[in-house]
């Protein structure tokens, strides 16, 4: 007989009250997912983290009370988060920025489906890295580097073709950690491959 699937544990973070329980109530709907616990500041958010440990938080990236890097810090398990924004909003452009400060896995905008989001809080808890296409495409259009420094620093270094494991080599880190900032890097800015993520970031003066 097979054993039922480990729920995944998430905590909800969002001003917005309404938003936020209807959230709940609908990812409760979801066999192998159990909110552990709500939060509606960004200080109750960090609470609420540290008593309950989720799996994955989904944060409203403008949530008051809470900074971008107290933001990517917010404990969880594989350091595993699912900003969410409106893209009415005024930072809605550099959404992509979230998680800079602590390696963000996700950011959706808050009109996603609540299928695709349990979708991406499954996929974020087993550590892939998601952003959505507009939001990066935004980013770009608005001018401002998507990129965190290291995403940049090692899209540089790849600049010449240069393997992985010499890339770590030049950036002191693992060939693992250069992998998952190239692919980072690559997804931000829409392209299928480094090579095409080293062209679009010379292009437009980020590297």
């Amino acid at each position: 007989m097979t054993a039922p699937p480990v729920p995944v544990r998430v905590l909800l973070a969002d001003d917005e009250h309404l938003i936020r329980g209807a959230l709940a109530a609908l990812l409760a709907l979801e066999d192998d997912l159990v909110v552990v616990a709500e939060a509606a500041t960004g200080p109750e958010a960090l609470a609420m983290a540290r008593a309950h440990r989720p799996d994955v938080a989904v944060l409203d990236l403008q949530m008051p009370g809470i900074d971008g890097c107290e933001r990517g810090h917010i404990p969880a398990g594989r350091a595993a988060r699912v900003p969410l924004h409106d893209r009415d909003q005024p930072r809605a452009a550099r959404a992509p920025e979230a998680g800079a400060c602590g390696g963000g896995a996700g950011v959706v905008p808050k009109t996603v489906s609540a299928q695709r989001l349990a979708e991406l809080i499954r996929s974020v808890r087993d550590g892939n890295r998601y952003v959505d296409p507009e939001l990066a495409a935004d980013a770009i259009s608005a001018g401002d580097s998507p990129l965190t420094a290291r995403e940049a620093e090692v899209l540089e270094l790849a600049a010449d073709g240069a393997p992985v494991a010499e890339i770590a080599e030049r950036a002191a880190l693992s060939p693992g950690t250069v992998r998952n900032y190239l692919s980072s890097a690559a997804s931000k800015l829409g392209a299928e491959n480094r090579h095409t993520a080293v062209r679009i970031a010379r292009e437009r003066g980020w590297v």
